[in-house]
C-alpha cells in the first residue's frame, strides 16, 4: 500500500527532502500543484549569499535565453544569454563549454551553434545538401522544440561538469530538474528521458531531484531509475495543504492499451521508424514492471532460431537508444520492419489482448 503524507506548505516537503539523502526523488503533480515552486523553495533553502547548494532546470532557466529575431531586416537570428550567475561557465574558467553542449546536442539535432562569450548570444546554423553540395546555411531560426532542445543541453553540459566535480562547481551538491520536456512529442520525451536517467544512473555524489507533470516521462524516469523515491504530489484546495504518495507497487499513467493500437496501425501500414522501437520497448517495459520481471525481455516470445531472446533484444536496445536526429525520424530498413512486426504480433498474442481492439483500427483505416 501507497504511504501518504500531509504538509501544511512547500517549504515542509523541502525539509522533507533535504532531512536525508536520497540519490535520486522522482516526483509528478499536475500543473498548478506547486512543482515548480516546490523546486525555487528547494534551491533557495540552501542559499548562502550569492550561491546555493542546488543546481537546478525549470522555468525560470528556460527564462534566461530569448530571441531577437532582426525583424527589420530577417536576416541576423540570435539567441540572447541574459546576465545571470547560470552563465558563469562562459567566463573562461579553463574549459570548452561549446564542445560539452555540442557533445549532448548531437545526440538530437541536425544545427550546430556558435557562442560569442563576449556579447553573449548565440547564432545556429546547418548543413545542408543542395545539387548534390553540402552547404551551411548561417543564422538560422530553429524551432521551438529545437530550442528547447540547445537550452536542455546547455544544462546538461553544465550538469555533467558539476558530477565530474569540476572546481568551478564545487558546490553543487544537489541537481533538481523540473519538466525539461516542453514541446517536445512523446516519442522525443522517451529519448530525453532515457538519457536523463543513464546520465544519473552514471553519477556519484550528487542528489538528483526531478519533477515532472507529463506521465509519459514520468513512466519512462520510474522504469528506467528502479531505486529512486517515486511520489504522487497532490494540493487540497479547500485545506491549502499538500499531500505526497509515496509510489511502491506500480507506475501510474499506464496509456499502454492506446500506444499498443497505434503500433499496430503503424505495423500495418509499413511506415515504420526508428523511434516506434522505443514506444515498443516502453510498453514491454510497464508490462515487465506490472508483471515483476526484471528485465522487458521476459516479455518477448521466445523463438525457434532465437530460444534465449538474444536477437530481439539486442535489436530494440540498438534501435531504441541509438543517437538519432530526433527532428527527422528515419524510416527503418525492411529487415527491421519484419522484427518490429514480429515483437509486437508475438506480445499482443502472447498476452491475450482483444482482437477486437485492432479490428476497429482496421476499419477506422478502410
Amino acid at each position: 500500500m501507497n504511504n501518504t503524507e500531509e504538509f501544511n506548505s512547500l517549504e515542509e516537503i523541502v525539509t522533507k527532502f533535504r532531512s536525508n539523502a536520497k540519490k535520486v526523488r522522482l516526483v509528478f503533480a499536475h500543473n498548478g500543484t506547486g512543482k515548480t515552486r516546490l523546486s525555487r523553495f528547494f534551491k533557495e533553502a540552501g542559499q548562502e549569499e550569492d550561491r546555493s547548494d542546488t543546481l537546478y532546470f525549470n522555468a525560470f532557466t528556460e527564462d534566461l535565453f530569448h530571441w531577437d529575431n532582426d525583424l527589420e531586416h530577417d536576416t541576423t537570428r540570435i539567441l540572447e544569454l541574459k546576465d545571470s550567475k547560470f552563465f558563469r561557465v562562459l567566463d573562461g574558467d579553463g574549459f570548452d563549454i561549446q564542445n560539452k553542449i555540442r557533445s549532448f546536442l548531437n545526440r538530437y539535432a541536425d544545427f550546430d551553434f556558435d557562442i560569442d562569450t563576449t556579447t553573449r548570444k548565440v547564432s545556429f546554423y546547418r548543413e545542408v545538401t543542395i545539387d548534390e553540395k553540402s552547404e551551411t546555411i548561417y543564422n538560422i531560426k530553429v524551432s521551438r522544440g529545437e530550442e528547447n532542445i540547445f537550452i536542455w543541453c546547455f544544462f546538461l553540459a553544465i550538469a555533467q561538469l558539476a558530477i565530474d566535480e569540476h572546481e568551478a562547481y564545487i558546490w553543487v551538491k544537489y541537481i533538481y530538474i523540473d519538466d525539461p520536456i516542453s514541446s517536445l512529442d512523446d516519442n522525443n520525451v522517451i529519448t530525453v528521458a532515457s538519457h536523463l536517467a543513464k546520465l544519473i544512473r552514471d553519477s556519484n555524489g550528487k542528489e538528483f531531484i526531478i519533477s515532472t507533470h507529463h506521465g509519459l516521462f514520468y513512466n519512462v524516469m520510474f522504469n528506467e531509475l528502479k531505486n529512486a523515491e517515486k511520489y504522487l504530489l497532490k494540493k487540497d484546495t479547500f485545506s491549502n495543504t499538500y499531500k505526497l504518495e509515496t509510489l511502491k507497487n506500480d507506475t501510474p499513467f499506464y496509456q499502454h492499451i492506446a500506444i499498443i493500437k497505434d503500433l499496430y496501425k503503424i505495423a500495418q501500414s509499413g511506415k515504420i521508424y526508428t523511434y516506434h522501437f522505443n514506444l515498443l520497448r516502453n510498453i514491454l517495459e510497464k508490462t515487465a514492471a506490472f508483471h515483476g520481471f526484471e528485465k522487458f525481455s521476459d516479455c518477448i516470445k521466445a523463438e525457434n532460431d532465437d530460444i534465449d531472446k538474444i536477437i530481439h533484444t539486442r535489436r530494440i536496445n540498438i534501435l531504441s537508444h541509438g543517437n538519432y536526429s530526433i527532428f527527422e525520424p528515419i524510416e527503418m530498413q525492411d529487415e527491421n520492419k519484419e522484427h518490429f512486426r514480429k515483437i509486437l504480433q508475438n506480445f499482443i498474442e502472447e498476452y491475450h489482448f482483444s482482437e477486437q481492439l485492432f479490428e476497429v483500427q482496421e476499419t477506422e483505416g478502410n
